[in-house]
């Protein structure tokens, strides 16, 4: 039995073409199927382009089929993100001002296919930049130097306000704005610690002043009633001694005063001269001397001593 060779070999090459198409549309339905789903992430809302343009609602976070070929997801991130950049601007007084500031801002799921068809990935740069910068720009301008650092919570909350009202129509929301610090020239810097010099040196004088004239106040009090102590005191010994004046003067009476002088009579008689008559009593009552010895002086008179 003889056998075509031709025949054989065109049988092999059909076997070899018929295995070669089912291998070419696997790989095809392989490259569908992977065209023909999107997975969006946590965090993410995905936008859906069809042919380049985006749809009205963007998609959730989760499994999504989609056209092949003609429509692409793009992912956006709704998280918190953090956006730090330098920014100077002039204070009212005319002083150089130089800042370092940190915006934390997300993405609002709804408005993301608008913000994707409006701006685009890189809304950072082309909104959020600018926007930071001016309104920095024109909070600063209202304040003086001094403001600028005490009242930098003020300026924080002002400037997170003026942001939140130019980017939210464009589906930015700002979670939190901070002023990370603020420079000035070093002109400035100098004159500020000369005046916190001065003003810790006034400080001190006032303090002292102060101690001083408390001190003073106290010695001054101690001293008044130190006086009127004393004074009180005076004047209650001299009460005292009227109070004892007074009741020595009731208590006294003429037998008594009678018995006091005897008590102090030493038992000598007192000598008594007459003016008129010049005469001179002298009445001795020694005990040696008896009363009946006594002799009266002779009287002598002046008109005969005259003649």
């Amino acid at each position: 039995m003889s056998v075509n060779i031709r025949e054989i070999k065109n049988g092999s090459v059909k076997k070899e073409f018929k295995g070669l198409k089912w291998i070419v549309a696997g790989i095809a339905a392989l490259v569908v199927a992977a065209n023909s789903f999107a997975i969006v992430p946590a965090g993410n809302t995905g936008v859906v382009l069809t042919l380049g343009k985006a749809g009205i609602t963007g998609l959730d976070p989760g499994f999504h089929l989609k056209v092949p070929f003609v429509q692409t997801v793009e992912c956006m991130s709704n998280k918190i993100q953090v956006y730090e950049t330098p920014a100077s601007a002039v204070s009212s007084d005319m002083q150089n001002v130089s800042s370092n500031i940190a915006v934390n801002y997300r993405l609002i799921s709804s408005d993301t296919p608008k913000m994707y068809e409006d701006v685009g990935l890189d809304y950072q740069t082309v909104l959020i930049a600018p926007t930071v910068q001016e309104c920095m720009k024109s909070a600063t301008s209202k304040r003086n130097a001094e403001q600028l650092i005490t009242d930098r919570q003020s300026i924080s909350d002002e400037v997170k306000t003026a942001l939140d009202n130019a980017l939210n129509e464009y589906g930015i929301y700002i979670e939190k704005f901070n002023i990370v610090n603020f420079d000035f020239s070093e002109e400035f810097n100098n004159a500020i610690e000369a005046k916190q010099v001065a003003e810790q040196n006034l400080l001190k004088t006032t303090t002292e002043q102060e101690q001083a004239r408390i001190i003073a106040e106290t010695d001054a009090e101690k001293k008044r009633i130190a006086a009127k102590a004393e004074a009180d005191a005076i004047l209650a010994q001299a009460q005292a001694q009227a109070d004892a004046n007074k009741l020595l003067e009731e208590s006294l009476s003429d037998k008594v005063i009678a018995y006091e002088q005897i008590q102090k009579w030493n038992g000598v008689m007192p000598k008594v001269t007459s003016g008129d008559s010049g005469l001179l009593i002298n009445i001795p009552l020694d005990d040696t001397q008896s009363s009946s010895s006594y002799t009266a002086p002779e009287k002598t008179s002046v008109s005969e001593d005259n003649e």
